[in-house]
């Protein structure tokens, strides 16, 4: 890291030059300009990260010098040095973003506290330059949007200012929610959701973090008939739409998501690219593998149906047909020949296994168990321990 000193007495640059603890904070060139022509030069050449300037100078100023350093937004920190307390000097500094302000004589305490917070901060621009180069900066403050809009929809304690900095000033916002076929990967549908509306300036589109098959969209009053026409043309996928109420305040917000998901809940939508268009095997043999994966959750017909965009009725029949059995059956089943595995190969109480299945009632459980294999769990177990010892 390079720091240049600029003043027009050699005296000051040497009290600088020897007041710095430079090495302690990673400078390892260190420059010297009498004036501000020569620091100029020095400046087009080296790119210094620190620069202290005088701001009284024959010829060029340490003013006219930050103000040139402004107009090229150059990224140095610059730190005045003067024996002038005069807030117009100040003011002028302020204006072109200098670092800081320090007045003659010097103190060691404070100068190399000065250098030490610039060198921090250009340190910490430089990473997010770094970040908005590789575009990893974008990327990272839209997780973070995402996850701050998820927090105020599940109810948690939210900054309001935050999510009102991503969208359009306005007096008055609409939300509305957008659900994605399940097997459908829909962050990139929700990508270029939100740059149309940012591109518009309409508002934004959010992923919700903890249901990826959700979006949540807030755009300002009266466009989301616009919105609504640009997704039918841009989707290639199916989705259902919901949009509710104004939203005149974001404190409004988690109430107006839950009216929004109890409206998809009780079937309120609009269809964009129905579902029928697809192929039902495919749809079938689809929630027959998510039963098979997440068949230990509270699975119902209602959630399959939000899930996969078909009605209860048809998946009821359509399950049945596939698997020979009903949903409940099929799921019971599911969990029984899991509860044999953990009885014949784990040490878990029967009490706790009937837990990790979803079962609340070990009564119940135990009475299912046995309707299936014909023995309770405990008869089971000891039935398996015998035939591992070969006792009889």
């Amino acid at each position: 890291m390079k720091a240049l000193i600029i003043d027009d007495e050699f005296n000051v640059r040497y009290v600088i030059r020897e007041l710095g603890q430079w090495k302690k904070y990673d400078i390892t060139d260190l420059l010297e300009a009498s004036n501000g022509e020569e620091a100029k030069r020095i400046i087009d050449k080296e790119q210094p990260e620190i620069i202290f300037t005088d701001v009284k100078m024959p010829g060029m100023t340490g003013l006219d010098l930050i103000e040139w350093l402004d107009s090229l937004s150059y990224p140095g920190k610059v730190i005045f040095i003067t024996g002038y307390d005069d807030y117009s000097f100040m003011r002028r500094a302020i204006k072109c973003n200098s670092f800081d302000y320090l007045l003659k004589p010097i103190e060691a305490d404070s100068f190399n506290h000065t250098l030490e917070e610039a060198v921090k901060s250009w340190t910490n621009d430089e990473e997010d330059r770094q970040l908005k180069e590789t575009g990893v900066y974008e990327e990272i403050k839209r997780l973070r949007t995402n996850q701050i809009v998820t927090e105020a929809c599940s109810g948690e304690l939210f900054d309001p200012a935050e999510i009102a900095a991503c969208l359009p000033a306005t007096d008055e916002y609409e939300a509305a929610l957008i659900s994605f076929y399940h097997m459908h990967h829909s962050d990139p549908y929700i990508q270029r959701l939100a740059d149309e509306l940012a591109y518009q300036g309409w508002g934004n589109a959010f992923a919700l973090q903890n249901d990826h098959s959700l979006c949540l969209v807030i755009t300002v009053n009266g466009v989301w008939l616009s919105v609504e026409e640009w997704i039918s043309t841009q989707f290639d996928i199916p989705v259902r739409l919901v949009n509710g109420e104004s939203l005149k305040s974001f404190e409004e917000l988690p109430h107006s998501f839950g009216e929004l998901q109890q409206a998809l809940e009780d079937q309120n939508f609009r269809a964009i690219h129905r579902l029928n268009d697809l192929d039902q095997a495919c749809r079938m043999r689809n929630i027959v593998d998510y039963v098979d994966a997440y068949y230990m959750e509270d699975l119902t017909l209602e959630k399959l149906s939000g899930k996969f965009f078909l009605s209860r009725e048809h998946i009821s029949r359509k399950f049945k047909q596939e698997t020979g059995l009903t949903l409940s059956k099929y799921v019971a089943k599911l969990r029984i020949d899991r509860a044999q595995y953990w009885l014949r190969e784990t040490d878990e109480s029967i009490l706790s296994i009937s837990f990790m299945l979803g079962y609340q009632d070990e009564k119940y459980f135990s009475k299912l168990f046995k309707k299936v294999v014909g023995l309770t769990p405990f008869e089971y177990r000891s039935n398996q321990k015998k035939q591992l010892t070969g006792s009889f």
